[in-house]
């Protein structure tokens, strides 16, 4: 390599000059195009490799009138999110298309993150847990095609790809009613995605098992914060179980239950959704509702590939069934805890 690329960036005028072929020769090789012997291909993917040359991606998008990248938003802080992305990257892996994504933060607007990923001319969205309203859904779809992701909208426009979540909470609380459990608590997720569904199937289930008098719904989200802060509540009430939005907020809450010195699951038995990290971790081993990210980023992919170029009226609903994992968050009821 010589000292002009060991001090900057090779360009593709670099790989030209050590493949000894012309700059437009190496832009049909790297573009895998037609126009090229197999030798000079050999020769221009030898010295990128030597160069180790990467393409301009943001030159490359923006030259042409259309890409194959599709754009994902996904919540900087949700861990649940960040596992999706990582399952998108696995599907996305053998496809003929790429990922580009735009975080959204309390410091940044999902109407940023999308109007960043519109401006790369990304051929399609995927948005995780989005909170814009229909209407401002129904506007992005009409420009470029929109995949849902563990949200519900009912929109011609808008395919939708989530979990079950009514029948998930559902499998949490007939988890904690067969262990014998009467006080169950819900430590709710408020206007979070997929959070009203999983009200719903809580009051179902604690109906139908006759518990109407027990149904107590406890202010959460979808942070360990909020988790930690429904705490006090949960001892208030004199819960013996708790069905959390998701496995961040039951984190929080058993950390701050253990710091009160109420065991878990001795005094108060929890139970977390999602099945990330956390509930999978030796610190937590927590009962919770799976989601199957590899499916839904699967069946999301599909469906935005499917979209390019033809008119979107006939959106699609995925409903994919979630799955109870029991491990060491829930036992059977020993006393109230207060």
């Amino acid at each position: 390599m010589d000292q002009a690329s060991d001090k900057r960036a090779a360009t593709i005028n670099d790989v030209a000059a050590r493949a000894g072929v012309s700059r437009a020769l190496v832009s049909i090789v790297l573009r895998g195009v037609p126009g090229a012997s197999d030798a000079n291909r050999a020769k221009v993917f030898q010295a990128a490799k030597d160069l180790s040359y990467r393409p301009d991606q943001r030159a490359r998008l923006l030259g042409r009138n259309r890409s194959t990248t599709f754009g994902v938003t996904f919540g900087l802080r949700d861990e649940t999110h960040g596992e999706l992305v990582e399952a998108l990257y696995r599907s996305s892996a053998l496809a003929d298309y790429e990922l580009m994504l735009s975080p959204v933060a309390p410091t940044r607007h999902e109407i940023d993150a999308t109007q960043s990923l519109l401006d790369y001319r990304c051929e399609g969205l995927i948005l995780i847990g989005s909170s814009l309203s229909k209407g401002e859904l129904e506007t992005l779809a009409d420009r470029v095609p929109v995949v849902l992701i563990t949200r519900t909208v009912h929109s011609d426009k808008i395919d939708v790809v989530r979990t079950d979540d009514i029948a998930g909470a559902r499998l949490a609380v007939d988890h904690l009613v067969q262990l014998g459990h009467r006080n169950i608590a819900h430590v709710h997720g408020g206007r979070v995605a997929g959070a009203a569904d999983r009200r719903t199937g809580y009051r179902q289930a604690m109906r139908q098992a006759g518990l109407d008098a027990h149904i107590t719904m406890i202010e959460g989200g979808r942070t360990e914060d909020d988790g930690w802060n429904a705490a006090q509540s949960v001892i208030a009430a004199g819960s013996t179980a708790v069905f959390a939005y998701n496995d961040q907020s039951a984190a929080g809450l058993i950390e701050h239950l253990r710091k009160a010195a109420v065991t878990v699951p001795g005094r108060v038995s929890v139970v977390g959704y999602d099945n990330s990290r956390l509930a999978r971790s030796p610190a937590f081993s927590m009962t919770t509702v799976a989601q199957d990210s590899d499916l839904l980023a699967q069946r999301a992919l599909e469906l935005l590939s499917s979209r390019r170029g033809t008119p979107h009226t006939d959106a699609e609903q995925v409903v994919a069934r979630p799955q109870l994992i029991t491990r060491s968050t829930t036992t059977t009821p020993k006393t109230s805890v207060r």
